[in-house]
């Protein structure tokens, strides 16, 4: 990976449009509970109360209030009725008499119609369930948010709380009356997706993305493209893609559109297909900073990108690049070298003169730069004021970056790399993005965290049970307040991530046990998915 960093599509996240709603809490399974005051809600709510009644649902509830005018929310409603109630009602047909249902309609005010989405909306929500009222019978439930991104929060949250029960085959909610209000503790809530060590078709990366909605993660880091296969259409340079593995594993720019629901992309590339991006035609990396092509081609390709992807980051890469490479006597690294010397540059010139080149592209489009680390380790007083220094090497790194003033997001590879099998859930779950910086100013700078799926090992078969439910853990990290999820984890998180892995599992989602030694492995034996 190396010089030939280059940014590319765009941008950043996903705020779900997809949230689904599944049963939460099952009768009769013999868990271990968690701390005496926590629910089995995952991420854990900001702020909650219960009580101890039960009400039963509508399998035709129905959605009132002004959301009901969103076709997101009305969409994510419709989504998460389908899945809440799978169990169906298939034989009411044979009854002569309807049920009563305590719960039959769910309120939904949005205070802001405004369905623009970006990093930092508002998704913060108020959600209420009263009791069984003493004249009508009846349960209210109410949702209050400021976005409608907002209220999809809520309504992920509503779908934990409703249970399917096998006995009376009602779907039911207990510990009523609930009043939850929460907010995330960050903005930025990430997963790195790679998909240039392996491809993954379009639909597992969308099963990827709605599942990140059920533990309310809202960013995907798209890594399109390494330096092992480019398989993303660019129109301007349409030959850009023949650096695809096969002709079989590509995307299209209508596959970009499908995917781009709050995409963060950032991708290397090879210059196959257009060999002038080389230093030579037996050298064909890294790419030739000496030539004004090398930066048309950049130009194209974050123009074409800017049309799928209308978000504010992009990222730009600019890890691993050793420039002492160019001094090995191989004669690739020579003919470059002295290429570069002609142009008076160094290897160490060359790499900072490509990264702050793409950042001045980058912000040309109206895009914020997201750089690896090794940027600011190297060059710190070059970088632009709005870049967002990426961590990943190890700790210590963010407090340097916001003490200088620029935006950091946290992924130390010691603890977030989900592709380090040997890493467990609580190494995750106890990680700390804000470890070192003591200033609130400072704190506020560091945008939030994100979890890496790197794609060496993984690919359509293992990738989602190396996700989950490591990534669940880092999810309520980021989501919950600190104060709240701090302690012994055993206690305060043990079960209730095991629970919330069962619910992933319900969903269609293969989430791996919690508590093996290895990540993605299978149970050792027979026994229930809450004890795993």
């Amino acid at each position: 990976m190396g010089l030939v960093c280059i940014p590319t599509s765009s941008v950043h996240t996903l705020f779900l449009v997809c949230c689904a709603f599944v049963v939460s809490q099952a009768l009769g399974v013999r868990t271990s509970p968690p701390h005496k005051s926590l629910p089995f809600i995952w991420p854990l709510p900001a702020k909650f109360s219960f009580g101890n009644e039960t009400l039963s649902v509508d399998p035709a509830l129905s959605l009132s209030g002004n959301g009901a005018s969103s076709a997101i929310v009305r969409d994510a409603f419709d989504r998460y009725k389908g899945i809440v109630f799978k169990h169906g009602d298939r034989f009411s047909f044979l009854r002569t008499l309807r049920p009563v249902y305590d719960v039959t309609k769910l309120s939904i005010t949005v205070h802001s119609l405004n369905e623009e989405l970006q990093l930092g909306v508002d998704e913060s929500y108020n959600l209420f369930v009263s009791g069984a009222q003493v004249h009508s019978g009846a349960g209210q439930v109410t949702i209050e948010a400021s976005t409608v991104f907002g209220a999809l929060r809520g309504l992920e949250t509503f779908s934990q709380l409703c249970s399917f029960d096998y006995t009376t085959k009602t779907v039911q909610i207990y510990k009523v009356p609930w009043s939850i209000r929460d907010k995330p503790r960050f903005p930025y809530r990430g997963l790195l997706l790679d998909t240039s060590r392996h491809y993954l078709p379009v639909d597992v990366i969308k099963q990827i993305i709605e599942s990140m909605s059920y533990a309310k993660l809202n960013v995907l880091h798209w890594h399109i493209i390494d330096e092992q296969s480019f398989p993303l259409e660019v129109p301007t340079y349409p030959d850009l893609w023949k650096g695809s593995y096969t002709k079989w594993e590509r995307y299209t720019v209508e596959d970009a559109y499908e995917i781009v629901k709050f995409l963060f992309s950032s991708f290397l590339f090879r210059g196959i297909g257009y060999p002038d991006l080389w230093p030579s035609p037996s050298c064909k990396e890294p790419l030739d900073v000496s030539k004004k092509f090398t930066f048309d081609v950049l130009s194209g390709i974050l123009t074409d990108m800017r049309k799928i992807f209308p978000f504010e980051l992009f990222h730009l890469g600019g890890d691993e690049v050793d420039t002492g490479q160019y001094a090995c006597l191989s004669f690739c690294s020579l003919t470059y070298k002295l290429k570069l010397q002609n142009h008076n540059m160094t290897a160490k010139d060359a790499y900072q003169y490509f990264v702050l080149k793409a950042q001045n592209i980058a912000l040309t489009k109206n895009w914020s730069p997201v750089n690896w680390e090794e940027t600011f380790d190297t060059f710190p007083t070059k970088l632009h004021p709005q870049t967002v220094v990426h961590n990943w090497l190890g700790p210590g790194v963010c407090p340097k970056a916001v003490a200088k003033g620029f935006r950091c997001i946290f992924s130390n590879q010691g603890v977030w790399y989900l592709d380090h099998l040997d890493v467990p859930w609580d190494v995750v779950y106890t990680a700390e993005p804000l470890e070192g910086i003591q200033r609130a100013s400072e704190q506020k700078l560091v945008l939030g965290g994100e979890v890496c799926m790197w794609g060496e090992t993984a690919d359509t078969s293992d990738v989602q049970q190396t996700i989950w439910p490591r990534a669940a853990a880092a999810a309520e990290r980021l989501w919950s307040q600190r104060d709240s999820t701090s302690g012994n984890v055993n206690i305060i998180a043990l079960s209730r991530l095991q629970y919330f892995r069962c619910l992933l599992n319900r969903r269609g989602v293969p989430a791996a046990p919690v508590t093996n030694l290895n990540a993605r492995t299978a149970p050792v034996g027979p026994g229930s998915c809450f004890e795993q």
